[in-house]
């Protein structure tokens, strides 16, 4: 690792030329999202600004204040819709006409899920929750309260944006950097290649030392993000260079990106190799925690952990391994061993 500890929040290190890493606190197990500022004569050109609260509105304020004063923020990008990355966006253009750059998927799923505010939990994802096996203590506690809401921590987005789409360029920092798209965690994810320089912006499609959670939501539940993923990634190994540092969403930049993202789509593999044996048995998702986790999942993780487990068991599903039906209680089962009489097959 080029850095061995990461910069206090909020100030500013610089990590190559006319580039600077700062980091962002969440509120959360996660406590933080790695944002980037880059600079040209023209001004700053900033990549996922992180949420919209009072805590990273003032580190921006004070670095536009202090380090940064005088210079205009242009432009934001944003490498994808999840709030952590795309909160502070519309306040960047808003209240600075900076221009948003991102990919039209995640403006548009950005921009539906900031203006959906829920009191309760939709129909549709509590049915979702049951289809994972999700606890009936929780499912019960969960229905009757109110949900997580990206409007919580996302300011509006602009009605028009400037689209980032696959082999597209753009100049920033004084280098051209090549868009290239990542899948799997979030559709359309934006990768950033300098064509001057061994430099990648990654976001969260290239972490270091996690995996980013491959969720299979109720907006698309017959998805196969784990597919997306393992299919992304293979993609982007051509590309890859052990020379580039990679400057993620989350946690350290790094180098040795070919190794990477060979161990990221191997460590899948051999979770869905260890999930094939377990399903000989027919379980739901939530059944499989301890098999994918080997730990305890407690608390905010919980509804991470089942979303991921539901993206496993259906890459099985739909790759012919498993077969899956509806138990009594409403969650799908999963399982690789003989299917129940009268259940559908593989690719029922």
């Amino acid at each position: 690792m080029p850095w061995a500890e990461p910069p206090a929040f909020g100030r500013p290190l610089r990590v190559a030329e006319a580039i600077h890493w700062v980091r962002l606190p969440l509120p959360m197990a996660l406590d933080h999202v790695n944002a980037y500022i880059l600079e040209d004569e023209e001004g700053l050109t900033l990549v996922d600004p992180g949420l919209c609260d009072p805590a990273t509105r003032s580190i921006w304020t004070a670095l536009l204040d202090g380090p940064f004063a005088g210079r205009r923020v242009r432009r934001v990008i944003v490498t994808h819709h999840h709030p952590d990355h795309v909160g502070l966006a519309g306040w960047f253009v808003s209240d600075h006409g900076a221009e948003l750059m991102m990919s039209r998927t995640a403006w548009l799923l950005a921009r539906m899920m900031i203006l959906d505010v829920q009191e309760r939990p939709a129909r549709e994802t509590v049915r979702h929750w049951r289809r994972g096996g999700m606890a009936p203590d929780i499912l019960e506690r969960r229905r009757n309260e109110r949900p997580f809401n990206f409007a919580d921590v996302s300011a509006p987005l602009p009605l028009g944006f400037t689209r980032l789409g696959e082999g597209d360029t753009l100049t920033a920092a004084g280098q051209q950097w090549q868009v290239r798209m990542g899948a799997g965690h979030a559709p359309a994810h934006v990768t950033l290649w300098s064509s001057d320089a061994p430099l990648v912006i990654g976001g969260d499609q290239l972490l270091a030392s996690i995996s980013p959670n491959l969720g299979l939501y109720a907006t698309e539940p017959e998805a196969d993000p784990v597919e997306d993923w393992i299919t992304a990634c293979t993609r982007l190994l051509d590309c890859a260079r052990d020379d580039q540092l990679v400057l993620p969403g989350h946690k350290l930049p790094f180098t040795g990106l070919p190794y990477r993202l060979r161990n990221l789509i191997d460590n899948h593999h051999a979770a869905l190799g260890r999930l094939t044996d377990f399903l000989a048995t027919a379980h739901s998702a939530a059944e499989c925690f301890d098999l994918l986790y080997r730990r305890p999942i407690r608390g905010g993780e919980y509804g991470l952990a089942l979303v991921e487990a539901m993206a496993h068991c259906q890459h099985l599903h739909h790759r012919g391994i498993a077969w899956r039906r509806e138990r009594a209680d409403g969650a799908w089962i999963f399982g690789t061993g003989p299917a129940p009489q009268g259940s559908p097959g593989p690719s029922g």
